[in-house]
């Protein structure tokens, strides 16, 4: 893979984004003249070409509600944040997150009651008992483990696949689609991967047509393709497909992240540990500090003025959101991790129209997750140097390749 370490263009007049973190929950050092440029700046993405990359969190919030900004990744002036994701540019526009309103908003209220803040609490009894059932295998089998393997994928990948009506019996095959989706590294597995979840999710919606369950995907076949007749097949395998990938991808990540984050800064691990009620507040202050999801991409349709600059037509806009979340003008010491702090202004769930759908399930899940770990596991420690532990690259979700612990 092409390391991510240049911090110029090859005309050496802007940073290049993405980057590759040198610690897996600080913003790439790389990015420090982003940061000093607020509310935005220019960059140079892997193929040359200049884009504006929102810094400023005001700033971010405004464009991200702003409908002069376009999410169809088929635009052609749509910009690409890597080759192989450019590659198959010309396929068809990805569900929710590649649709403009009013199509996306059809989608989205199709699919609101099924991830809204009373089914995620209705949830917790059953992401308790995955979590427990998860944490007493991995003490019955002792120390050290893979947490990574052993628990922070699975437990959003059996939440998800319960929710979805997915059998769980088919993780390893959706969750290695999904890396390759995500890290590639050549265009031929982003292909291949789309390809493969495609014919895995028309085979399995055929299925439960003809045997329904009582997953979500069941009740948009029920409510959706068989009353009404939209979506259509392709839609509800698109959907599908969206909904499986996030909703294991982003929360296994935020989970075997925070926990190294965690383990080393031992003196906010003893705040939790001392205040389990100070869990709610610890998780939006990790959003905010790992923001995982680093360079939200748009076009706009129109010309933008903001902060003094303008945004022409068919320009590229990336929100930097690891630089937006450690903007000091709305978080005082941000690179502080603070428990104390109101962070549930962050942008680590996007904002606008297409803000997280998943958010409250996310919330849930890393609670219960990292709360049971602590609880369980009061001696959980690194079990190698932190510098030597593997996270992943700039160009994909941030998250932690593996996490060795002992206790």
């Amino acid at each position: 893979m092409t390391e991510l370490t240049d911090a110029t263009d090859v005309t050496g007049d802007a940073v290049a984004f993405p980057q590759d973190r040198t610690c897996p929950y600080h913003p790439p050092a790389g990015y420090q003249p982003l940061r000093e440029a607020r509310p935005l700046t220019r960059a140079t993405l892997w193929d040359g070409r200049r884009v504006w990359v929102v810094t400023g969190h005001t700033a971010a919030r405004a464009l991200l509600s702003d409908q002069r900004l376009s999410s169809d990744t088929t635009r052609p002036a749509f910009p690409m944040p890597t080759e192989r994701f450019a590659a198959i540019r010309d396929r068809r526009r990805a569900a929710l997150l590649g649709l403009d309103d009013p199509e996306h908003n059809v989608q989205r209220r199709m699919l609101i009651p099924s991830f809204s803040l009373r089914r995620a609490e209705k949830l917790r009894p059953r992401i308790q008992e995955i979590v427990d059932g998860l944490l007493d295998a991995m003490i019955a089998k002792g120390p050290p483990c893979d947490l990574v393997a052993d628990f922070a994928l699975p437990v959003p990948s059996m939440v998800i696949c319960e929710l979805l009506g997915v059998p769980y019996a088919d993780h390893e095959f959706f969750e290695e689609q999904s890396r390759r989706l995500l890290r590639g590294p050549a265009a031929s597995d982003v292909e291949e991967a789309r390809d493969r979840m495609d014919a895995y999710l028309g085979e399995l919606v055929d299925r439960k047509r003809a045997e329904p369950g009582d997953g979500v995907l069941d009740d948009l076949i029920a409510r959706q393709l068989d009353v009404r007749g939209a979506p259509d097949r392709q839609e509800l395998v698109d959907l599908a497909f969206i909904l499986l990938v996030a909703g294991h991808e982003t929360t296994a990540n935020m989970v075997s992240l925070g926990a190294y984050t965690l383990l080393s800064h031992p003196e906010r691990l003893a705040e939790l540990r001392a205040d389990p009620a100070l869990l709610p507040a610890a998780v939006e202050e990790l959003l905010r500090y790992l923001s995982i999801a680093d360079g939200m991409l748009r076009v706009a349709v129109a010309d933008i003025e903001i902060g003094g600059e303008v945004i022409r037509a068919d320009e590229g806009v990336v929100f930097s959101t690891s630089v937006i979340n450690r903007d000091a003008a709305a978080y005082a010491d941000p690179d502080a991790l603070d428990w104390s702090r109101s962070a549930r202004h962050h942008v680590a769930f996007g904002f606008g129209i297409h803000q997280c759908l998943g958010q409250n399930l996310a919330r849930a899940e890393m609670e219960i997750a990292l709360g049971a770990l602590l609880h369980r596991l009061p001696g959980l420690r690194l079990a190698a140097p932190a510098d030597t532990i593997a996270f992943k690259p700039g160009d994909t979700i941030q998250g932690m390749l593996e996490l060795p612990v002992t206790w």
